[in-house]
């Protein structure tokens, strides 16, 4: 293979990630990975032709990784590239699709699977069947927007109806949609019930990670998503334990931002990073299932670990988006930690650094156990001590409602020193 010091990726998946496709990207180790990425959910939401309910980047091989090593990914920078796009809460329309409506789309009239469709003006029965012209979307809005951006990225505001459907005329033009993407977009619903709100602009990528072990829909790389693939009538339904081939990409995490590190499980031979997805903004949960979906540049930078076994990624935040207490402690808190020390006669102190382990499951409550038990596996410890450490120095954040969270904590230098993770962290938080 010949690997390139740094790719410019700008072709995209059917939806899904198939480690028996050959990659035809393939970087450097230590290389960098360039990408436009398509907006995620909605817009692949409404085009049947996908099947894993987002459109995300072909996979990039990384030279040098092998089946049980990570690859760290460095998030240099995101930048959004939509004037608008279009959100909200869904509703899947009975009769059009096969047991997901994410992945087996079907025209319910001529019975096609994954049918090709063209647009027939704006709102929410403007997506057509190529076959017989039917009104096919498999997903509906229960309350939306449309949100138009300022140039600077920095603010958004939702419209009103007049100014949503001039979006929606020009849909692909206003969300900037990269040329080989084949999504509807979902600004064509032109939905308005919320108009005249301000929002922050905080970008940040639903969808970074490695390629699982067996083929699966995109947003189906998760431990909650994945529930949905168990035991399916399509051709991707699998069983619980070959869940466990997932690699946890699809997380919507939003401290998956630019500035970030983000450690990923290699299961098949080259890692295959892949990413899309990218938001505008969005709170802890996900809540309403849906935010608002960009187009964007991304640049990353990719480094191999060898003999990793992870179970699943590890994300070292910036600075700013650890929990209060799993901030690194400042020079002056550890001259009082030593004081302290030296009133009970002891010789000293842990030094402490922070990490993150994602965890997904059907629910969070399973999440959160996936994770714990994540970390104590990586490290060889006990579940209940990471359950300590994250409750004296840490916390349990939601990643995306209903089955992904962050287990963070202050971890012993020397633990990280032991996995080879610890020049990493003090290179990102300074230490």
């Amino acid at each position: 293979m010949n690997a390139k010091q740094t790719v410019f990726v700008n072709k995209f998946t059917d939806g899904i990630l198939d480690p028996n496709k050959e990659m035809e990207y393939v970087v450097q180790d230590g290389g960098y990975i360039v990408a436009n990425t398509t907006p995620g959910c909605w817009g692949p939401m409404i085009t049947p032709a996908l099947k894993g309910g987002h459109e995300v980047t072909k996979p990039v091989y990384v030279e040098g990784a092998e089946v049980g090593d990570a690859i760290v990914i460095y998030i240099k920078s995101i930048e959004i590239t939509s004037m608008a796009t279009a959100s909200g809460n869904d509703k899947p329309v009975e009769g059009r699709f096969n047991g997901d409506p994410f992945v087996a789309a079907i025209c319910p009239v001529c019975n096609t699977v994954n049918p090709e469709t063209v647009i027939k003006g704006i709102g929410n029965t403007a997506i057509h069947c190529k076959t017989c012209d039917t009104d096919i979307t498999p997903f509906d809005f229960t309350h939306a927007y449309t949100i138009a951006f300022d140039d600077q990225k920095t603010m958004g505001l939702t419209l009103t109806k007049e100014a949503a459907e001039t979006v929606a005329k020009d849909g692909r033009k206003y969300m900037c949609t990269p040329e080989q993407s084949i999504q509807n977009p979902i600004v064509t619903f032109a939905p308005h019930d919320m108009p005249a709100t301000m929002a922050r602009i905080r970008a940040f990528l639903g969808q970074l990670g490695t390629v699982p072990a067996r083929p699966m829909p995109d947003s189906h790389n998760a431990g909650d998503f994945g529930q949905f693939l168990l035991n399916a009538p399509h051709d991707y339904g699998i069983t619980e334990e070959q869940l466990e081939d997932r690699t946890d990409g699809h997380m919507d995490i939003n401290r998956v931002r630019e500035g970030a590190i983000l450690i990923c499980p290699v299961k098949v031979k080259g890692g295959g990073v892949y990413l899309g997805d990218m938001h505008a903004m969005q709170g802890d949960g996900e809540i309403a299932g849906h935010t608002a979906d960009v187009a964007g540049i991304v640049n990353l930078q990719v480094r191999v670990l060898k003999n990793m076994q992870l179970e699943g990624p590890i994300l070292l935040p910036v600075e700013e988006d650890l929990p209060y207490l799993a901030k690194p402690f400042t020079e002056q808190e550890k001259l009082r930690a030593k004081q302290l020390a030296k009133q009970w006669n002891m010789n000293e102190i842990e030094d402490l650094c922070p990490i993150s382990f994602v965890g997904t499951g059907a629910n969070l409550n399973d999440a959160t156990t996936n994770g714990m038990e994540r970390a104590a596996n990586f490290f060889g410890i006990t579940v209940p001590e990471v359950m300590n450490r994250a409750t004296i120095n840490g916390a349990i954040e939601i990643g995306r409602h209903p089955g992904v969270v962050t287990v963070t904590f202050l971890v012993p230098e020397s633990y990280l020193n032991n996995k080879g993770l610890l020049d990493l962290a003090k290179e990102q938080y300074e230490l």
